[in-house]
This record gives structure tokens, sequence and C-alpha cells, in this order.
């Protein structure tokens, strides 16, 4: 790897600042494969002096690397590259389980469990699901993992009659609604960009603070009923969503 990193191999006279030259050559480096998943990096002295340039323009390069999810740095286990997960694209047209989506795309797909029982309401939940002040809240929160990667949190609360014992539950929430005809048939869901904290990020597998998608939604059933109020993040790295759009007559009747 040592040849990899020195100057005539990746300095160009005119290729911009030497810090943006070394982490677009690192770049190109992991996605060709000559640096794989996992391959550690050398140290950031090592750097310099291989490629003959200060550590300042090391770390600045490295630090790209790492907000862009290319590499994660651990302490005590220095820089490696970061596992490469390849982007699944999701229809924000169709109300449809994580289970079916993978499946959909031949991938193997699992959860942890990371809670499940009857707990007090927070205000946000006794207000999504317009329940009583003496009432309980069903929860149901997991990890959700394709292919051995984990790609997002799904933090699922209902009200007790739809789910009065959580832990009978099976892996998947929309079956186990449609057997007692309370699968939702529509939802409004709110996207927004954010960071990840430390707790989230550690279970997803990525640094704190990487750019996540915060998925709020709130599911109907055909009486106009609320049974679910969700909040997931998922990763930034692996996923897109995808919606159509009709394009619509203006008010005259013609198309602009």
């Amino acid at each position: 790897m040592e040849s990899l990193f020195q100057r005539e191999n990746w300095v160009q006279a005119r290729g911009g600042p030497l810090y943006l030259q070394l982490k677009q050559h690192i770049e190109r480096a992991i996605r060709s494969g000559d640096i794989r998943s996992g391959d550690s990096l050398p140290s950031e002295r090592e750097i310099a002096h291989i490629g003959a340039v200060s550590r300042v323009t090391v770390r600045k390069a490295v630090r790209q690397l790492v907000d862009d999810g290319y590499v994660v740095q651990r302490h005590g286990s220095g820089t490696s590259v970061a596992p490469q997960v390849g982007r699944v694209e999701q229809s924000l047209s169709r109300l449809t389980s994580f289970s079916q989506d993978m499946a959909r795309r031949g991938m193997n797909s699992r959860s942890t469990w990371l809670e499940k029982g009857l707990f007090a309401p927070s205000p946000e939940e006794t207000m999504a699901l317009a329940l009583s002040p003496e009432s309980l809240v069903a929860r149901i929160s997991r990890l959700r993992i394709a292919d051995d990667v984990p790609l997002a949190i799904e933090r699922a609360s209902l009200s007790p009659f739809f789910v009065p014992n959580p832990e009978r539950l099976g892996d998947s929430l929309y079956a186990f609604l449609e057997e007692s005809s309370n699968k939702p048939v529509r939802a409004i869901q709110r996207i927004s960009a954010v960071n990840l904290a430390a707790d989230d990020a550690a279970l997803l597998d990525v640094p704190e603070g990487s750019a996540c998608l915060k998925i709020v939604r709130i599911s109907y059933l055909r009486s106009g009923k609320v049974v679910e109020f969700t909040r997931s993040v998922y990763r930034g790295d692996a996923y897109d969503f995808v919606a159509e759009l009709q394009i619509g007559n203006d008010p005259n009747g013609t198309r602009s």
C-alpha cells in the first residue's frame, strides 16, 4: 500500500490543494478496490512521510474522508476503510414493509429487537395516537439489517387496542395487523436530514454525527383512525427515497 501514497502517484501541478488531491486519490482507490473495506490506512505520520507533505495536509484529507463516510476512525485502532454499502432505492408512493422491500431486491433481511412492550406514553405519542391519559402505548423498536449490514432503526408506537401483547409480535408488524384487519391503508411521512447521535450511530455501525434520513410516519386505517406512529432513521449512505410526481394542469387547463 506504501506505493499508493508516493507523491508522484497523486500530486498534479495544477490539481488544486494538496489535501483535496490526496482525499480524491484515496477515494478513487477505495472505489476501484485498490483499498478494500476493512483495510487499515497508514498513520498520518507515515502518509505524510511517504507523500512528502505535511501532517496537516493528511489530517484535512482524512477528515473529509471520514465526513463522506469512506473511512472510519476509532480510538486506539487508527483509520480504516468503512464497509461499502450498496444503495437501496425505496419508493415513497407505496406503503410497504422493510421485509418486503428487501425480499424484492433479493436481499436477506432480519431484525434485532431493541424494545418491545407496553409503556407509559410520552406526550408526543399520546397526541399522535389520540390516547386517553390513563392508556398505555405499545412500543416496538427494531434494528433493520439486510445482508448483514445494519440499514435502519425503526421505533413504532401503537395503541394497545391494536397490539395488546407486543411480546407475541413476530417479524412483521404489518402481517400481525393484517390478521386482525387493522393493516394501514395510507400514511403521511415527513422526511428530514439529521446527524446521528452516538447511540444510534453505534447501532448502525457508522461514525457519530453521520448523515442520515429521519422519517416520521403516521399510518391510518380506511376509517381514518390512526394505527401507527413510527420514527425511523436510515443510513444516508445506503438509502435513496424516490417519489414519482404528476404534472398537473394550470387553472386555465394548459401546461406550462
